[in-house]
């Protein structure tokens, strides 16, 4: 072992341990400083939560739109985190959405929307500026089969759906438990096979009370087998869905399995589509098929496209909710 003279050598002076103790002391009081100021600047980054906002738009196509839209939101301390566009040569018109963030603090909601009306005059455009965050209300109408509307209120709870389902309207009884289960309000307002037209009208009043006294932004015909009428497609012009369990425009009206599988066909579909008073002529929001072969009877078709109508329709809710389909005319553009 080493004697002590040995050790004095080999061992830091006492002048050497404090100053190392004071240096490691400034070193590390320096780097905790930083810690904390990068910690404390992610921190409020994380906690700020922005006003953001969806802004879609029509208008006549010309050189610019794209230029002063982003022009204006940048001058109003915007940030734009998603944007889409498409000009459509035969119509000439420009279809605009966009999601952006509003981080200037000092500009309100208010003082957005009366510049950008402004704006907006100039390009004559038809234009809404929406809540990203807001979940639109929803109510759903069914009738006996229910694939739709499960599947609907499964997305919902799930979470994958953004929206407020306000309440569930049948002209049968066979759902109230499945609504009951979720909690939403189960109204039961039937009208009896061959009613007559002013039993349908009181019927169709009804209806829309509950519509109107929960402010629906979207009705949703998730296999409700009445045709509405006219004055009630009117009414819900622009907010309501429909899901055709066919590939339209072939197999409209009643039976369309039943009319694919005398028809021998070897694709079977669903169309989601806007509810107008033309009958299944609404504009087409989303379609997709399944491929089916000569061996198949019309429940095994029946069976198939159930599960179609329940995707296609899930996605043209969603959609909808998420401010992604603009008319144009008798069709749609959809950002997706």
């Amino acid at each position: 072992m080493p004697d002590a003279k040995q050790l004095h050598l080999i061992l830091p002076s006492k002048t050497y341990f404090a100053a190392y103790s004071h240096s490691f002391a400034a070193h590390f009081s320096l780097r905790y400083s930083r810690c904390r100021d990068v910690f404390l600047r992610h921190h409020l980054c994380v906690c700020i939560m922005h006003p953001e906002y969806i802004l879609t738009l029509a208008c006549p196509d010309r050189r610019g739109i794209v230029h002063s839209v982003s022009g204006f939101l940048a001058g109003h301390g915007c940030n734009i985190i998603d944007s889409a566009q498409f000009g459509d040569a035969q119509s000439q018109l420009f279809f605009m959405r966009v999601h952006f963030a509003l981080e200037d603090t000092a500009i309100r909601d208010g003082n957005l929307r009366d510049d950008f009306a402004e704006l907006g005059g100039h390009w004559q455009m038809q234009w809404q500026l929406h809540d990203a965050r807001h979940k639109p209300r929803v109510v759903l109408m069914v009738s006996k089969i229910g694939h739709c509307l499960n599947d609907l209120l499964f997305r919902f709870k799930s979470g994958l759906l953004p929206v407020d389902i306000k309440a569930i309207i049948s002209n049968h009884t066979e759902f109230y438990q499945l609504a009951a289960s979720y909690n939403i309000p189960f109204h039961h307002l039937p009208l009896e096979a061959g009613a007559s037209s002013a039993a349908k009208q009181l019927q169709e009043q009804r209806v829309m009370e509950v519509i109107d006294a929960n402010q629906a932004e979207l009705v949703v015909l998730a296999r409700y087998m009445q045709i509405l009428s006219p004055s009630m497609c009117n009414a819900l012009k622009g907010r309501a869905i429909n899901i055709h369990h066919s590939f339209l425009p072939s197999f409209k009206g009643a039976k369309p399995y039943a009319q694919a599988h005398d028809r021998g066909v070897k694709l079977i579909g669903a169309t989601a589509h806007f509810v107008t008073g033309d009958l299944d002529e609404g504009p087409i929001i989303e379609q997709d098929v399944e491929r089916v072969d000569h061996a198949m009877d019309p429940d095994t078709l029946t069976a198939i496209g159930r599960d179609v109508e329940c995707v296609v329709l899930a996605r043209a809710v969603k959609w909808f909710v998420e401010h992604r389909i603009l008319l144009n005319g008798h069709k749609t553009v959809v950002f997706k």
